[in-house]
């Protein structure tokens, strides 16, 4: 079980616990920890949340799947948009479940993970299935979309980037073209949502 809010793990851990056909054999509060408690338990089915201090869930999903292949990470998060979800699946998560509704679904989606199932929020699925065929944005459009979310023109952004004025309206362009946003602060609007920036 990682997740570095104590409280929230606490009472993951207890509805765990009262399974009798399960036992939680590790915890740890940042990615660091989840890797050194995943190489020493083993564990069948790791809970994982996405944002934490010192490294993310993400970062550890990436260790722990390159070392161990057939890990089964099943992530508890807050975060609704697809931007998440499909970084999360493309680091190796076979599940993807909305903290919001652990009280009903966490021990039927640690089984069905365990069983070699996937198991991906239904809300989270509709937003994946939406934007499947869209092209998703790059690294530097995105530190581009993150500027202007922090209302950069296209000159501080060069500034910050390192990079040309024309080479940011490019990249400007190739967003509003696809997130299909008509302008600058619907790109904003649309990526916050979709969870592809954070601010």
């Amino acid at each position: 079980m990682v997740d570095d809010h104590a409280l929230l793990r606490d009472g993951i851990v207890a509805a765990i616990q009262a399974q009798r056909d399960m036992v939680v054999v590790g915890e740890a509060s940042d990615g660091r920890e989840a890797i050194e408690s995943f190489r020493k338990h083993r564990p069948d089915v790791t809970l994982m949340d996405l944002q934490m201090a010192e490294m993310s869930g993400l970062e550890a999903m990436r260790t722990i799947r390159a070392e161990f292949p057939s890990a089964r990470i099943l992530v508890l998060t807050t975060y609704k948009g697809d931007g998440p979800a499909r970084a999360a699946l493309e680091a190796g998560a076979v599940g993807y479940l909305l903290k919001a509704t652990l009280r009903k679904e966490l021990v039927d989606a640690i089984r069905s993970v365990h069983a070699g199932r996937r198991r991906i929020d239904p809300e989270v699925a509709t937003e994946i299935a939406e934007h499947v065929a869209e092209e998703p944005l790059s690294a530097r459009e995105i530190e581009v979309l993150q500027c202007l979310a922090a209302g950069s023109s296209n000159k501080a952004a060069a500034r910050k980037l390192g990079i040309s004025d024309e080479t940011v309206k490019t990249h400007v362009t190739s967003i509003l073209a696809k997130l299909h946003a008509q302008d600058r602060t619907d790109a904003v609007l649309i990526a916050l949502k979709r969870g592809v920036i954070a601010i």
